[in-house]
């Protein structure tokens, strides 16, 4: 599965939410650069085809099964990835669950599982990366959040909020580790083409489906692995059209309430 000069070789990569979506992606594109990946995720027997395939290919894999809500899996799977690949180069803080309901249909049980696997896994797994990286003196953390956490959108507000969140938390980080050898990035996808839409909780008839640009998994993967290669600060993991939007509602937010509202209820730019 090494690609090219194996530009990544030498280096540890734990990733969570890795058995699907933009996470297994992510897996097979750092282990293609030479990474050595350590696998994270609730579904064990689709964490263990990830890993065999990138070994199929040549590549090194570990799997550490689990719920990334308790804070004790991350420190877990941190402690393999250290035992099984000696370090910990970069944490990718990727899994993540979505809830399709207005405020009022949004139960106190719902807002505590998006806050869960959106927002408190990503500071869970920040919180048990940082002691190894400190003492490796170097280190990079991907936190993987949503451009629905720079724009708000209708009918998914508890997930909104937990992905600002993770904005809130990443941008805080980065200060706090300036000077420090580690790095702290923050890749912000769109709309991409997974199994989230299907699995995600639906208590709304309002929400159809995917809304606007669309990008394929591998495609955003291929951009997290950039950020590993060439470390930047923010990086939008969208197209061009979502970077206007983000935009205008700096400058009109009333109106981009409007045309949000219009496209998810129309189930506009649908390609599902």
């Amino acid at each position: 599965m090494r690609s090219g000069a194996s530009r990544l070789s030498g280096q540890a990569v734990l990733i969570t939410g890795a058995s699907s979506g933009i996470g297994r992606m992510t897996s097979f594109a750092m282990a293609r650069a030479g990474a050595s990946v350590e696998l994270v995720a609730r579904r064990a027997p689709r964490l263990q085809e990830v890993a065999a395939e990138i070994r199929a290919q040549g590549g090194a894999s570990d799997v550490f099964p689990g719920d990334v809500t308790d804070p004790q899996i991350l420190e877990g799977a941190v402690e393999q990835c250290v035992r099984r690949f000696g370090r910990l180069d970069i944490l990718v803080n990727n899994a993540g669950e979505g809830l399709f309901a207005t405020i009022e249909q949004t139960t106190p049980a719902d807002l505590e599982r998006m806050l869960a696997v959106n927002f408190k896994a990503t500071f869970y797994g920040v919180k048990a990366a940082l002691p190894v990286m400190h003492q490796q003196g170097s280190g990079h953390i991907i936190n993987v959040a949503s451009t629905a956490g720079r724009r708000g959108l209708p009918y998914v507000g508890a997930y909104s909020a937990a992905k600002f969140a993770v904005v809130g938390l990443t941008e805080s980080l980065r200060s706090e580790l300036i000077g420090t050898g580690i790095k702290v990035s923050l890749v912000l996808p769109g709309t991409t083409r997974t199994d989230f839409f299907d699995v995600a909780l639906r208590r709304t008839e309002y929400h159809r489906g995917k809304v606007g640009p669309i990008e394929e998994a591998e495609t955003v993967a291929e951009r997290i692995v950039d950020v590993a290669l060439r470390p930047r600060a923010e990086v939008m993991a969208q197209p061009i059209r979502r970077k206007v939007l983000l935009g205008v509602n700096l400058l009109a937010a009333g109106l981009v309430d409007r045309l949000l509202l219009k496209m998810v209820r129309s189930g506009a730019f649908d390609h599902a």
